[in-house]
Parts: structure tokens; C-alpha cells; sequence
């Protein structure tokens, strides 16, 4: 067993290689983070070993600096294990009681953790390529959040300049709205606008829904409006939905690519009722490779969602009471308890779950955290599986 262990940093990366025995076949060195540094140390690889030799590399999470050396040695075909730092620094401290921590003493830290019989999982192939998908699936949350604070300043600018317009449409935040108010944005200017345009206007934008009632409408209200004339509110209202049109334009690019992405994995998730493929693939990001949990609780802790228990030394085992963690990832957190939303509302077996807990006395977020985890359950035995959803008798 050959073990190379690599600590990894922006613009070098150190790197020891070990024997079983723990024997240094070769000291720390020092590559430059680049394709002649990667080539170097391949190269001090095959030097060290043999044809028949089994060779481990390690190198721990460091977000995005790790992907391209993690993405060469895979490509390579060399078994690589991706290291928790949190793992690191407990195995560094059980073996020494020095507070010793350099980037020499962590890449030889980490090939000793190979050399040894800790439990570690190598990352595959369909691993790596999984955070293409995490990388899309959470830059999509992003703009949605940002979109979704656009609409909010959106909603406070009309609330600013003609409040009475939310009151005659369902929702502010239709395109034949933005429509209107990126030309006439304020109850002065629509009061000013001729109503044949208006009328054309929210016909076009409206795709035939809205026509000359609706404009005769919002003209009337406009005439009558408390509103406010402030240029300022009305160039920012401008603005914004322009911010709001380009996020949309950006997020339908993002949910494209989500989707390729999601069509050659063909996962079984989305046979699931209720699971679109923007969630699924957002479960499937953040969870990775199903083979390094060993069961649904495990995926659970790793969301947050287990229980943590509390019990007061003072109190009778009435005064012990759980809630949930909410650590680990949010990401995986936010996809679950919204899926489940939609799940619940789809498939029946869901549905009367929830009323089942709901039943019971317990508050709606609850009984959703219940079903939730009924959910991780069935998606950890279909994806285990590779078998759809079946709904049951």
C-alpha cells in the first residue's frame, strides 16, 4: 500500500509519500498549484511505486482549490479520498500532544490517516462530476434569493407610487405588469398615457388576457391614486424590474443545465409526485454519493434534521424534550422540506402521513419535519435501488 497525502492551498500544494509501514519513500515536497506541478508530482508517484502496488492519495476539503488537483488525480485513475479538516485536526491531536500544525505536518497527517484503518470512502468519478450539478443547483438558489429581494423593493416602490394597483391584478409580479410599469411607472404616468396604448400594452404582454376593461381600470384607479410623483422611486422602479428580467433570463439558463444534467443521471427521484427536477436535483446535489451513508438517519444528521435531546440533571425524564440540530447543510435542509411541501400535496400516501401527525397535535412544521424524513427514507431505498416510485396499494 502506497499512501500520498496532500495538503492542499491556493498557489502550492505540499505532499509526502508513505509505505504500509509507514516508511517515507518520499519527504515533503512542494508542487506549484498548475498543470507542471501536477505533472511533478504524478511523476514522484510512479517513481515510488510499482505496477503492482495499491496506491491511496488524500488530500482534505478545501472547497474550491481542491476541485482541479481532485479533478486530475481522478482523471488519472488513482483511488482519491476527500478529508473532513475537522477529521484532520482530531487524528493530528490524537497522535501527538503537540500543537503542531503546518502544511508539512498535515500532509503527512494525512497520508497517515490512509496508512491506518480510519474509515474513509474514495471519491468517484460520479462524485466529482456531482459538483457541477451542486455547483448549479446552488448558484440557482442564489438567484432566486436575490430575485426574490427585487420583488420585495418592487412590491415597496408601488406600495410608494400607486398602492391601488395591487388590489386590481392577482399578483404585482406578472409580466404584464412589469410591462406597464417599466413604461408608465407611477399613477401619474398612467394617468397621462392614452388609453388605446394601455390597452395594447397589457393585450400584448398579457398574451390576449388583459384588454381595454383592465387598462380602463387601472387608469381610473390611477386618477384617484394617492401615490406619490417622485422621479427617484419611479427610475429605481425602472431599474429593478429590468434586475428582475435579467435574473429570470439567468435562472431559465441555470434550470437548462440543471435539467441536462438531471436527464443523464436519470435518477428515480423524480417519479416521486411532486418532485420537480429543480428540487430533485438539489436533493441529489447535496446528498452526493448515496454510498458513503450508510442509512437514511445518517443522511438525515447530515441535513440537520435529526433530533437533538435535552435533559436537565434536575428533571424527571418529563423535562427531557428534543428539537432539531438545523447544522449541516442548509441547501440539502431548504430542498427536502420544500419537496416535501409539493409531495404532500401530490401523493396520497404523503398527504394522509401529514394529517396523520397534524391529527396528532402537532404543529404543521412539525408534522412536515416527520414527513420530511419519511421522504429521505424512500428516496435512500430508490436510489439504492434504482427502482421508481411505487405508489402503495
Amino acid at each position: 500500500m502506497i499512501c500520498v497525502g496532500i495538503d492542499v492551498a491556493k498557489d502550492k500544494h505540499d505532499c509526502v509519500i508513505l509505505n504500509s509501514e509507514g516508511k517515507i519513500l518520499a519527504g515533503v515536497f512542494t508542487i506549484p498549484n498548475n498543470a507542471d506541478g501536477f505533472d511533478t508530482l504524478l511523476q514522484k508517484i510512479r517513481s515510488c511505486t510499482s505496477s503492482d502496488d495499491k496506491i491511496k492519495v488524500g488530500l482534505e476539503a478545501t472547497g474550491h482549490y481542491s476541485y482541479n488537483i481532485l479533478g486530475f488525480l481522478i482523471n488519472q485513475g488513482l483511488p482519491t479520498y476527500v478529508i473532513n479538516p475537522l477529521h484532520t485536526n482530531l487524528y493530528r491531536k490524537s497522535m501527538s500532544l503537540r500543537k503542531t500544525k503546518t502544511d508539512r505536518v498535515d500532509a503527512k497527517t494525512i497520508a497517515t490517516m490512509l496508512m491506518s484503518n480510519v474509515d474513509l470512502k474514495s471519491y468517484t468519478d460520479t462524485a466529482y462530476h456531482n459538483e457541477e450539478l451542486k455547483s448549479l443547483t446552488r448558484y440557482r438558489f442564489d438567484k432566486v434569493r436575490q430575485r426574490a429581494q427585487l420583488k420585495q423593493s418592487v412590491s415597496r416602490l408601488v406600495t410608494i407610487l400607486f398602492p391601488e394597483l395591487e388590489k386590481l391584478v392577482p399578483t404585482l409580479h406578472m409580466s404584464s405588469i412589469y410591462a406597464l410599469l417599466i413604461e408608465f411607472p407611477g399613477a401619474k404616468q398612467i394617468t397621462e398615457a392614452h388609453l388605446t396604448h394601455l390597452k395594447s400594452l397589457l393585450k400584448d404582454a398579457s398574451k390576449g388576457r388583459y384588454g381595454r376593461d383592465m387598462a380602463t381600470e387601472i387608469r381610473d384607479a390611477a386618477k384617484h391614486s394617492i401615490g406619490s410623483v417622485m422621479p427617484a422611486k419611479s427610475l429605481e422602479l425602472r431599474h429593478t424590474i429590468r434586475l428582475i428580467r435579467e435574473l429570470d433570463s439567468e435562472i431559465e439558463d441555470i434550470e437548462a443545465a440543471i435539467e441536462a444534467i438531471m436527464e443523464e443521471l436519470q435518477s428515480p427521484i423524480t417519479t416521486i409526485p411532486g418532485m420537480g427536477f429543480r428540487m430533485g436535483a438539489m436533493i441529489l446535489a447535496e446528498i452526493g454519493d448515496f454510498a458513503r451513508f450508510d442509512s437514511p438517519d445518517k443522511i438525515l444528521a447530515y441535513a440537520g434534521m435529526s433530533p437533538s435531546t435535552y435533559q436537565s440533571g434536575q428533571l424527571s425524564l418529563a423535562g427531557t424534550y428534543s428539537h432539531m440540530e438545523k447544522r449541516g447543510s442548509r441547501y440539502l435542509r431548504y430542498a427536502l422540506y420544500n419537496a416535501t411541501k409539493y409531495v404532500c400535496h401530490w401523493d396520497p400516501g404523503f398527504a394522509a402521513y401529514l394529517a396523520k401527525k397534524r391529527a396528532e397535535g402537532k404543529h404543521y412544521n412539525v408534522a412536515l419535519s416527520h414527513a420530511a424524513k419519511k421522504l429521505v427514507r424512500l428516496i435512500y431505498a430508490m436510489e439504492k435501488s434504482r427502482q421508481p416510485y411505487k405508489r402503495a396499494a
